[in-house]
């Protein structure tokens, strides 16, 4: 039996060393190619899927394979590009660029990288098949040149929302919808509670996809030299083929992917080569890595009470009011913080969870740090809530913000269960044990109370709103009600500041720390990402639940033996694609953020 043991461990052994050869053998022949930054490049994007505003810092995105690209990733990346003298030109497919406020922040950023003497061209297959894709088309105008397969269309037909009613629905299934809103814009439970569009809600929708439209059209005239007259009359007209679409001026060629790749490389001079934009990111590194520290919080997903979590199969980020907090804290305490940007992309959600997050800002404020907010694609609600007492408000003109409101209630299913032939009964002690029970509808004493509850809180955000913004109450009052406006109206109203993306809200970090206007900064992100032990621990209930700091660190300790051999798997498996001896690396699945259809 001891000969066997010793045998089996000499087994083991011998197997380890082979590995630990085999990856420094790896290791060599990939440090001998050191990849480096071509000295004449292409840079080169896909979006065939719509960009994360971010990678959970408890997510193993990343662990056997890249890291899925970011908003900000690309913002940066052509950012650090404009000044790169190795960067001739940067060539982009266009599928699923994501909502306007992205499409907006990606515009913003192609122009500025075209304003530094460089060129960028867009190029597709088609823009939409049996789908609209305006959206598409919209940030392709932002490039000096338009490209789209022979066979490809350009179905550009304009932006639409459908809203579904289920009011019907519910009587039918015996389910009554017992929620209150405040006020009439509070639109999200017309859903439940009407069967088509009320005036106000009609009103509202109009407005801000009125407004969404106008900035498509404004764009593209822009981008394509044509007046807004002709831009809607294309439109209209359109799906349009791609030879109907390049004698509109709305394409530059028709080309298929080899041709536009050849066509760029060789303007971009002898030798050119192409690289993605991820890989020049990891080797030419970011624009904003040294100089005044300013910390990067982000707020993204549905906010709720507790800590901040991340769907991997459907991609959905939820928003912790406990973990963003404690980044906040976090940033706030660190004295080599000069300001917080902080980062929104949130519906909304608990009011609680959101006046936790409010608090933090507050005092980073009190404790003199600034705090300038960055609006993505949305921050509604309670997405506002929390933005609204920062110093300043940087939002796209497509962001959808404001909704200054509440609603709150229950879906009785009484009814529901008895046509089931199931019926509940209840013991209770207390008048209102029942209060948020479904089995029971509201007494009038308890609508009553759920009624001033509502009114409770809309006095709070009101007031809360007024007192950040610095407006009168009664104008706060009069935009709020529920109501959702872009950014574009929002700016015109009070509620935000400056319209922008990144770059904008740096600006104002830098005014707002009383640093020089092109004082460099340093993006430091709060929290800081977790390593892969710290994820497993959680992954397998050992993270940050009840325990205390001593039994954290004492499971983390058990798990660190595992870690180097995941992390030398992983650089295995990642050498091993750089050198071509397996398949390309797996993408992490991706959800569409729900958007207007355009």
């Amino acid at each position: 039996m001891k000969r066997f043991i010793v045998g089996a461990l000499a087994v083991i052994g011998a197997l380890s060393i082979l590995f630990v050869a085999g990856l420094i053998l790896l290791i060599l022949v990939a440090s001998a190619s050191k990849p480096s930054v071509p000295g004449t490049l292409v840079l080169e994007l896909e979006l065939d899927q719509p960009l994360q505003e971010q990678v959970p810092e408890d997510s193993l995105a990343g662990a056997f394979g890249p890291e899925p690209t970011t908003v900000r990733d690309v913002v940066e990346a052509l950012e650090k590009a404009a000044q790169d003298s190795r960067v001739k030109s940067l060539l982009v497919r266009i599928d699923q660029p994501g909502g306007i406020a992205v499409a907006q922040e990606l515009r913003d950023a192609v122009k500025a990288f075209r304003a530094s003497g460089k060129k960028a061209v867009a190029y597709t297959d088609t823009f939409g098949e049996g789908g609209s894709a305006t959206g598409a088309y919209y940030l392709a105008t932002a490039f000096d040149e338009v490209y789209v397969q022979p066979s490809g269309d350009v179905t550009l037909t304009g932006v639409a929302m459908e809203t579904p009613f289920a009011r019907d629905a519910f009587a039918k299934l015996g389910v009554q919808p017992r929620i209150g809103q405040r006020y009439e814009y509070k639109n999200a439970v017309n859903t439940y509670t009407e069967q088509g569009y009320t005036a106000a809600h009609r009103e509202a929708t109009e407005k801000f996809l009125g407004s969404l439209f106008g900035q498509v059209v404004r764009g593209i005239a822009e981008g394509r030299k044509l007046s807004e007259d002709e831009v809607k009359a294309l439109i209209d007209r359109a799906p349009l083929l791609g030879q109907a679409a390049l004698e509109a001026k709305l394409v530059d060629g028709l080309l298929y992917r080899d041709e536009v790749l050849a066509k760029v490389k060789a303007e971009a001079g002898e030798g050119a080569k192409l690289l993605f934009l991820d890989k020049y990111l990891e080797r030419a590194g970011r624009p904003h890595e040294t100089g005044e520290t300013v910390a990067l919080v982000y707020g993204v997903g549905g906010i709720v009470r507790g800590k901040s979590g991340f769907d991997p199969l459907g991609g959905d980020a939820s928003f912790g009011a406990d973990s963003v907090a404690l980044a906040l804290r976090k940033a706030t305490e660190d004295k080599d913080v000069k300001a917080i940007l902080f980062r929104v992309d949130s519906p909304g959600g608990s009011y609680v969870a959101s006046d936790t997050v409010r608090r933090e800002v507050q005092r980073a404020r009190e404790q003199g740090k600034p705090v300038i907010v960055s609006m993505a694609t949305y921050a509604a609600s309670g997405g506002y809530f929390v933005s609204m007492g920062a110093d300043k408000i940087v939002a796209q003109p497509g962001t959808l913000t404001g909704s200054i409101g509440v609603y709150g209630g229950k879906m009785v299913t009484a009814d529901f269960w008895a046509k089931l032939g199931i019926n509940f009964e209840t013991v209770a002690f207390g008048k209102d044990a029942t209060l948020y029970s479904t089995d029971t509808d509201f007494s009038p004493e308890q609508l009553a109370k759920n009624e001033a509850s509502l009114d409770r809180v809309y006095v709070d955000f009101t007031q809360k709103a007024a007192e950040g913004r610095r407006l009168p109450l009664e104008k706060l009052q009069a935009v709020a009600r529920g109501r959702v406006w872009t950014g574009e109206d929002a700016k015109e109203l009070g509620l935000v500041d400056e319209l922008g993306g990144f770059p904008k809200a740096l600006e104002l970090v830098r005014e707002a720390a009383k640093l020089p206007k092109d004082a460099k900064v340093r993006l430091q992100v709060f929290p800081r990402k977790k390593q892969p032990a710290e994820v497993i621990a959680g992954l397998l209930g050992g993270g940050e639940g009840d325990n205390s700091e001593d039994e954290r660190s004492a499971q983390l300790a058990a798990l660190s033996p595992w870690v180097p051999a995941l992390e030398q798997t992983r650089q295995l498996y990642r050498l091993g694609t750089r050198l071509g001896l397996w398949g390309p690396q797996p993408e992490t699945l991706r959800a569409p953020l729900p958007e207007t259809r355009w």
